[in-house]
């Protein structure tokens, strides 16, 4: 089965590929117009393009729709991390994840978003069904120790870790 992975970034990703890698053929998808400065973006993407060759796993690269979020957010800028802001942000990543994977004739797609404690993994799960019920595969990857297990697994890859979810709201 083909799963399409949205990828927020490296460390989030490495223990979600290990876990789903085990029942499904995946693709990245590095898709984060919300990453600023483009500074930022561009450390982020480096370090999932390393992984992904790392682990012989394809990878799309979305555009940098920062314009058009910045759209999608806009009137939201003060709301607390965690809030409506963030859902927007969730529903536009998890769209375009959407649109792809339907595209491109994947089976399923799902985000490593889950693996984060910081992030609400039944706002996320239930946006990615609201989306696509039938393609959407809902997890919490942070389930088991996720989430330290990513972090274990990110120096094991010498991967460079934010210390912001990536928008310059969060990062307050």
């Amino acid at each position: 089965m083909k799963l399409l992975l949205h990828t927020c970034c490296a460390p989030c990703s490495t223990h979600v590929i290990e876990e789903l890698k085990k029942e499904y053929d995946i693709t990245l998808f590095f898709y984060n117009p919300n990453v600023e400065p483009i500074q930022e973006y561009e450390k982020r993407l480096v370090e999932a393009e390393r992984l992904a060759k790392e682990l012989n796993i394809p990878i799309i690269v979305g555009d940098y729709d920062n314009i058009k979020w910045h759209n999608a957010v806009k009137d939201y800028e003060s709301e607390p991390e965690g809030g409506k802001r963030c859902e927007i942000c969730f529903r536009f990543n998890l769209q375009k994840t959407a649109k792809l994977a339907k595209e491109k004739n994947f089976d399923f797609f799902t985000t490593t978003l889950t693996v984060s404690p910081y992030k609400n993994n039944e706002v996320i799960n239930r946006i990615g069904k609201d989306i696509d019920e039938e393609r959407f595969l809902e997890k919490d990857f942070k389930k088991q120790n996720g989430y330290m297990h990513s972090i274990e697994l990110s120096k094991k890859h010498n991967l460079y870790r934010q210390n912001y979810c990536g928008c310059l709201y969060s990062k307050k």
